[in-house]
């Protein structure tokens, strides 16, 4: 009757297993850590390009304010639609405290 004995690994083996399963771990990490990079690059792309739109509208808002604020419109919208005018100088009195 012969007996099948499954033969021992040599030493060898055992660390060129252990060293290739090392190799396919960190090819793994690697190709995970760049496309986590990628994608956070995405991200940050996005933002940048929702920040620079918003600064476009506050500049555009600022531009607007200064218009609807400029002195003259709001002396010629007195003058138009409330009717007002400025004072002779005979007319102005000065009030002291």
């Amino acid at each position: 009757m012969s007996r099948l004995y499954a033969k021992p690994l040599p030493t060898g083996s055992l660390l060129m297993l252990l060293l290739f399963v090392a190799v396919l771990v960190s090819a793994v990490g690697v190709s995970y850590t760049a496309h986590w990079n990628r994608q956070l690059l995405n991200g940050l792309f996005a933002e940048l390009s929702v920040r620079d739109k918003a600064q476009a509208e506050w500049g555009r808002l600022i531009l607007e304010q200064s218009t609807w604020t400029a002195h003259n419109r709001i002396e010629t919208l007195a003058t138009e639609q409330l009717q007002m005018r400025i004072p002779d100088a005979a007319q102005v009195r000065m009030v002291t405290p």
